[in-house]
């Protein structure tokens, strides 16, 4: 009789604290973008809190894990979900998508970022210069809130969260300054970014500067986002149609395997 891989997987030796490591990992998958509490996460994997506790303490500090400054919630950390990225040929994410941004910049001549979502905020983690000359504060490992971004508002778009989840977002925590956002308006940018494919975000955070920014997907997750900066007599609506056409019909093919644009209409 032939033994099957999961009678076999069944007698294999346990490491507790691995095991249960995965166990909270796999329960905040499941709790999805809005995150969990920590007595929720200890009843969904059958944990008393203190060992929960050290277990998540510890996936925080090696970024498996995150926290929510407001609701003090766990969710997914970077690290977790940018696993798969480590597979994107180059290397990283950043390394991967730079054929993509370079043609970007080059095509629209305009200043281009690439950024990811970490501890509820936008981290800056590629940028490509046009040409010309712009005089705009970024840099990468600058943080950002995620309300008031083109590409923190594509991320937030593309997820799908609710006007509740949104809600938490309207504020800057930690060291990202910069304006609130109110719920209601932050639910109406999102669902405008839904309907379009895109975000926007027009002389918010500097004088003079706009950006459109687009989520990135792999398997339906959101890893990223990709955005175009320009200065906002660049940047009217009519340009704003031109160039998200643009990233969408030369971007896909220059993109990492099984990553792709968020689409419009995806209310």
């Amino acid at each position: 009789m032939q033994t099957t891989d999961d009678e076999v997987l069944a007698h294999l030796p346990r490491v507790e604290a691995v095991d249960r490591a995965l166990t909270l990992l796999l329960a905040l998958a499941d709790a999805g973008p809005g995150g969990a509490s920590l007595a929720d996460l200890a009843a969904a994997t059958g944990m008393n809190k203190s060992t929960a506790y050290r277990s998540l303490s510890t996936m925080r500090r090696r970024g498996f894990a995150g926290q929510s400054s407001d609701t003090g919630f766990y969710r997914l950390g970077r690290t977790a979900m940018t696993l798969d990225a480590g597979f994107l040929a180059p290397g990283d994410l950043a390394g991967a998508m730079h054929p993509a941004l370079l043609w970007l910049s080059r095509a629209s001549d305009e200043l281009v970022h690439l950024g990811v979502w970490e501890d509820d905020q936008v981290l800056y983690v590629a940028k490509v210069e046009p040409q010309r000359a712009i005089q705009v504060r970024s840099f990468v490992g600058r943080r950002a809130p995620l309300a008031t971004t083109s590409l923190g508002r594509a991320m937030l778009a593309a997820r799908g969260l609710d006007d509740a989840q949104l809600a938490v977002y309207g504020r800057p925590n930690g060291n990202a300054a910069g304006p609130a956002v109110e719920p209601a308006r932050l639910g109406e940018i999102v669902r405008e970014a839904q309907g379009r494919g895109y975000a926007t975000e027009f002389e918010e955070n500097e004088a003079g500067v706009a950006c459109l920014g687009m989520a990135l997907l792999r398997g339906g997750d959101v890893i990223g986002a990709v955005s175009i900066t320009a200065m906002s007599d660049r940047l009217g609506p009519e340009r704003q149609v031109e160039l998200a056409a643009l990233m969408r019909a030369g971007l896909p093919e220059l993109l990492p395997e099984g990553v792709e644009l968020m689409a419009a209409g995806s209310r």
